[in-house]
């Protein structure tokens, strides 16, 4: 609750009225909700955890019961293990609300939006702030606007590629440590960390600044991941991929990627292929599938040259 006070006081315009309560409870939940029909007594559906949100109408319904049953109604919600309540429209809060969140431990916040316009605003931080999250040591870099995420042991090069792929008009998102989250059901969101802004560590140089070398033109601040490149050193015992027919995948936080490994060995232009799989990823957003269409003409052409 501390980091909603801190980041979105401001833009919600909201003033803690009980700071006696601490604000160190934490939810996982992005959801919230007004209590409806958990005032009227039926809490047999009601979820622990979310934070509530109390409008005009559920303040007002509260004003019409005695201060007794009020404060029983209210002690029955906030005994959920309710993370903070929220009410909206600068509404006056009674004394016995107050006393019955401090009793329970549940910091109250008023709000001077309305309800619409809160729930508007606070929503998206929410989703985006409690996002499943995780780190992965790679690169990412927008190549043709697709979010091409390169992984491989340190030392292969991948730092070295996106530099190139940067020099060649692409931009640079991340160096060595992504920072991903998953928005919604199949978005990942890859950024960099903040005290990194665009840094790269390039071994034999030292550390170099993108965009003060390239222009802020060669950089973003984050970028959806779309398809993975896995870099490795070339094993002749290892079978790779001749036909694209067979599609490798990555799992990251859930969410499934293509993944396509590229082997080095001497005199391979990784910054070319590179381009060549975000292109390839953007014909398949047309629905076109390169290796699958070449099958089909070959198989076509053998069964005409069979009959």
């Amino acid at each position: 609750m501390r980091r909603i006070l801190d980041e979105r006081a401001e833009l919600l315009e909201l003033e803690l009225l009980n700071p006696g309560v601490g604000l160190d409870r934490e939810t996982s939940d992005a959801d919230l909700t007004s209590p409806g029909l958990a005032l009227a007594g039926h809490t047999s559906r009601v979820p622990p955890g979310r934070m509530w949100v109390f409008g005009e109408t559920e303040m007002t319904y509260l004003a019409t019961l005695s201060e007794r049953e009020a404060r029983d109604r209210v002690s029955t919600l906030l005994a959920f293990d309710v993370p903070a309540a929220f009410v909206t429209k600068a509404q006056r809060v009674p004394e016995y609300f107050l006393d019955v969140a401090e009793k329970h431990a549940v910091p109250v916040l008023r709000s001077a939006k309305s309800t619409k316009d809160f729930y508007r605003r606070i929503k998206p931080y929410l989703e985006v702030a409690l996002a499943p999250s995780t780190t992965l040591h790679g690169s990412l870099a927008d190549v043709y606007g697709v979010g091409v995420l390169f992984v491989g042991e340190s030392g292969v090069g991948k730092s070295e590629c996106v530099l190139d792929l940067v020099e060649r008009g692409h931009r640079l998102v991340a160096d060595d440590l992504v920072f991903v989250t998953r928005q919604g059901n199949d978005l990942l969101i890859g950024r960099g960390h903040e005290l990194q802004r665009h840094h790269m560590e390039i071994r034999g140089i030292g550390i170099i600044d993108v965009p003060g070398l390239f222009g802020v033109r060669a950089v973003r601040q984050q970028k959806r991941i779309e398809v993975v490149v896995a870099l490795e050193i070339w094993d002749k015992d290892a079978a790779y991929t001749r036909t694209g027919l067979e599609v490798d995948e990555e799992d990251i936080l859930g969410v499934r990627l293509p993944k396509v490994t590229i082997p080095l060995n001497p005199g391979k232009n990784i910054t070319v292929l590179s381009e060549v799989v975000a292109m390839n990823q953007l014909l398949r957003y047309t629905g076109v599938e390169s290796a699958q269409a070449f099958d089909r003409r070959l198989r076509q052409y053998l069964e005409q040259d069979y009959e």
